[in-house]
């Protein structure tokens, strides 16, 4: 698959999971999906702390390290597949 046809497959799971409500996704899959988009649109995670450093922010932030090793192709494969994978258990759980 070459960087076009990624880019273009990584686009249409954005516009899937923006169309999806937090509520119905567990909050383990929202940080995977969270930190896969991070990586794959800004690179390597650059830490700062901040005074209003929230925990929630360190979530995130934690699931972003966690990944830091992976390239943005990686990034937008591991996004796309866990996307299709929603995606499909939604259809056949809809069955």
């Amino acid at each position: 698959m070459n960087t076009n046809d990624i880019d273009l497959q990584f686009q249409k799971a954005i516009e899937s999971a923006a169309a999806m409500t937090q509520a119905s996704l567990p909050q383990d899959v929202q940080l995977r999906l969270y930190a896969y988009y991070k990586q794959a649109t800004l690179g390597t995670v650059e830490i700062r702390q901040t005074t209003s450093y929230h925990l929630r922010d360190a979530f995130k932030t934690n699931a972003w390290m966690q990944i830091s090793h992976i390239t943005a192709t990686e990034a937008k494969q591991e996004y796309i597949a866990i996307i299709n994978s929603i995606l499909k258990n939604n259809e056949e759980n809809e069955k």
